[in-house]
């Protein structure tokens, strides 16, 4: 028998048919559950992030007098009906019927991520299951790597890291706002925890045309529900000095005083 969301969990041994084969047809179909069984519980997969809130509903079209139970990943009973049998207080009650247990788990930790079971002590007794996927969020990124101004013509390497994420996150290079090209992510598995660091290098040629610019490393992750985490390194690039003369009168007049404007640009000024 099948043992999974939306089958009933149970075994059943071949009885000794002996010679009523039509007994042995009788009891066998006793064990089945259809797929429209009114009292078969039906469940849903839910994703959240840490820190976050996750509901757990679970329901059957119709009901026996049997009571609705949910349990979590180590099997250990959450709620009976309307009987907290867990003593954690991130889970809560939200509705207790005859038809529906809904529950809720606030504060989520990555040790709740996993598969949690709804049970209807009928005969057989069923169950559906609901796979919590628990996100771990990233942390805002770090960027290494400058220190000093770069001389024009030269190269600087940065670093972006952020860790904590699960899965693994992505990160994205800009220059101001437009996206630039760095090397492929390097992800590691963080020790004693679920949850991934990850890694990624820029390696510019600068020109005087970089100076001042704002070279941002994002975060991509769908635990961030709003854009992207990111961190801004503003460049300094050494250039020597560019002169320009601007006359103050294209078509001076002879007699006039005749002004011209030098203005150099460079870094240092």
């Amino acid at each position: 028998m099948r043992d999974q969301a939306g089958s009933a969990s149970f075994s059943l041994k071949a009885p000794l048919c002996g010679s009523s084969q039509l007994l042995c047809s009788a009891v066998l179909f006793t064990g089945f559950i259809s797929d429209d069984d009114p009292f078969q519980p039906v469940t849903q997969d839910e994703t959240v992030a840490v820190g976050g809130v996750v509901t757990l509903t679970c329901s059957v079209k119709e009901n026996d007098n049997s009571s609705l139970q949910w349990s979590n990943t180590a099997q250990q009973t959450l709620y009976f009906g309307e009987k907290r049998a867990l003593r954690d207080n991130r889970i809560q009650l939200v509705k207790s019927t005859a038809t529906e247990l809904i529950i809720t788990i606030s504060d989520v930790q990555l040790s709740d991520d996993g598969e949690y079971t709804c049970s209807i002590f009928t005969m057989p007794v069923r169950t559906a299951r609901a796979t919590v996927t628990v996100l771990g969020v990233p942390g805002k990124p770090v960027i290494t790597g400058f220190e000093d101004a770069v001389q024009e013509g030269g190269k600087v390497t940065l670093t972006c890291t952020s860790s904590g994420s699960k899965p693994p996150a992505k990160l994205h290079w800009y220059r101001d706002q437009e996206e630039i090209q760095g090397r492929p992510d390097v992800v590691e598995s963080n020790p004693d925890e679920p949850t991934y660091t990850v890694t990624s290098e820029l390696t510019l040629t600068v020109t005087r045309n970089d100076n001042n610019a704002l070279i941002a490393c994002a975060v991509d992750h769908p635990s961030i529900a709003n854009g992207d985490k990111r961190t801004e390194q503003p460049l300094s690039v050494l250039f020597s000095p560019s002169v320009l003369i601007h006359p103050k009168s294209d078509l001076p007049r002879e007699g006039e005083k005749f002004f011209l404007q030098c203005v150099g640009n460079g870094n240092p000024e």
